[in-house]
């Protein structure tokens, strides 16, 4: 097959919309369901993410994608007992599989973000990981092959028009991509860039150089799922897993600031108050992630007042006082964090900071690297200049 007819494109009144190549077929093949225009370019996008993930690490690998940016992405770890409770893991129906580990970090570190994704699979999708992908809300999923068993409970999904998509992980494009923009063709070399290279981690012009293997590791990963985040774009990674990805800001710091912010809400949904919230029987699993979202931040009154709280819990919770959320992300530690280019301003690594962040790897070459370097002094952080851009558009 050389081509696929789409319903519409990126909205309805983009007609037609199609998917094809002009040499070969098309690698790929759509064993249930009718994805869309957007499907593929988040299903095509994350596909090279995880591909990407399982080489540098040799570890299964997931990626839960919204339009075109990554909510997460993750590596197939074992899970801590606390990691299932939050990630609403720990009746898993199957004992869990690495690849239904590297699912359960990627779909479960921003929830929020995630709701209605299109997730992609390193490895085989195997029954464990259909029916864990089977209780969430998804558009679809890609990977490489399907077990039988996992087949059937995934078109059994959405009343049997969940998306699925089986491509050849043997697949390579041609080095030359091509887009149009306004009837004007686009043309540059793929970016083959090879993120897993030891060199990226040879230029340290902190005092602390200390980088342990499993650091690396995790910047790794944060280079490498910013290589298909939208820019401007920061990640913030930790064991294994990405904790706060902030994508497409036209400030380097905001973006800091948004990722900074969902990896605080990561941790702070592993606090005793928060894991212990006594939500009413029978609650939407969309209803309870709002609901702790909106219990951790500012907003907390939304789901505590008088008339609110009874819709969530079956008593009312005490709310987390400042110094308890002070204390509880103080203990969170040994992040890493990557940025798709160079921080202009200390202000960057002074935000990192307050979440835990201790090793760092970003391009280097802005005017202000004595200042960022002496930020990161400081606070002991250990950075490295990988001397690689990585926008994404």
């Amino acid at each position: 097959m050389k081509e696929l007819e789409l319903k519409y494109g990126c909205n309805p009144n983009q007609k037609p919309s199609r998917i094809f190549v002009t040499e070969g077929e098309l690698p790929l093949t759509v064993l249930n369901g009718r994805p869309g225009y957007i499907n593929f370019l988040d299903a095509l996008n994350s596909w090279q993410l995880v591909k990407e993930l399982k080489v540098a690490t040799g570890l299964p690998a997931a990626a839960s994608f919204k339009h075109v940016s990554p909510a997460g992405a993750a590596v197939g770890l074992p899970l801590s007992d606390t990691l299932k409770k939050i990630y609403w893991v720990e009746d898993a129906p199957l004992p869990l599989t690495p690849i239904a580990c590297a699912y359960a970090r990627a779909r479960g570190a921003d929830r929020m973000s995630s709701y209605g994704d299109f997730i992609a699979l390193s490895d085989e999708c195997d029954e464990a990981t259909a029916r864990l992908i089977n209780r969430e809300v998804s558009d679809g999923v890609i990977a490489p092959s399907y077990s039988p068993a996992a087949l059937e409970v995934l078109k059994a999904k959405r009343k049997g028009t969940y998306n699925v998509i089986q491509i050849d992980p043997n697949y390579h494009p041609e080095p030359i991509e091509r887009k149009q923009v306004f009837g004007i063709t686009f043309e540059q070399g793929r970016n083959e860039v090879n993120l897993a290279d030891p060199a990226l981690f040879e230029n340290i012009p902190t005092k602390n150089k200390s980088f342990p293997e499993d650091k690396k590791r995790d910047l790794i990963i944060a280079l490498i799922t910013l290589k298909y985040t939208q820019s401007n774009s920061v990640c913030y990674v930790k064991d294994g897993q990405a904790i706060g990805i902030g994508a497409g800001q036209q400030s380097r710091i905001h973006c800091t600031r948004l990722a900074g912010q969902k990896a605080d809400i990561w941790w702070m949904r592993q606090h005793p108050k928060v894991m212990n919230l006594p939500f009413v029987e029978g609650i939407r699993r969309a209803d309870r992630d709002n609901t702790i979202d909106l219990y951790i931040g500012p907003e907390r009154g939304d789901v505590l007042k008088d008339g609110a709280w009874q819709q969530f819990f079956t008593t009312r919770p005490e709310p987390l006082t400042e110094d308890e959320t002070c204390d509880w992300l103080a203990q969170n530690t040994g992040v890493c964090l990557g940025s798709d280019a160079f921080f202009p301003f200390g202000d960057n690594v002074e935000r990192a900071h307050k979440s835990g962040v201790e090793y760092i790897a970003q391009a280097g070459g802005s005017v202000r690297d004595d200042h960022v370097i002496m930020t990161c002094d400081k606070y002991n952080i250990a950075m490295a200049f990988t001397g690689v851009r990585l926008f994404h558009h």
